[in-house]
């Protein structure tokens, strides 16, 4: 999967967990909002992923 695809999911992934933590709070569901917390972490980490292949990228473009 190419950076870009990276850093859309992830962004992805971060919105919805924000999404999901935002209603367990609101409806009082501690396993969705922890659910919500660690899908946006997944999605932190897959644009770390996306900037990390950038990176590279341009160090290998240097070369």
């Amino acid at each position: 999967m190419g950076s870009t695809a990276d850093k859309i999911k992830g962004l992805a992934n971060e919105a919805a967990g924000n999404v999901k933590q935002a209603a367990g709070k609101t409806l009082n569901k501690p396993g969705l909002e922890a659910e919500g917390m660690a899908q946006e972490r997944k999605g932190e980490a897959q644009q770390a992923l996306g900037k990390g292949k950038d990176a590279i990228k341009k160090v290998i473009d240097k070369v």
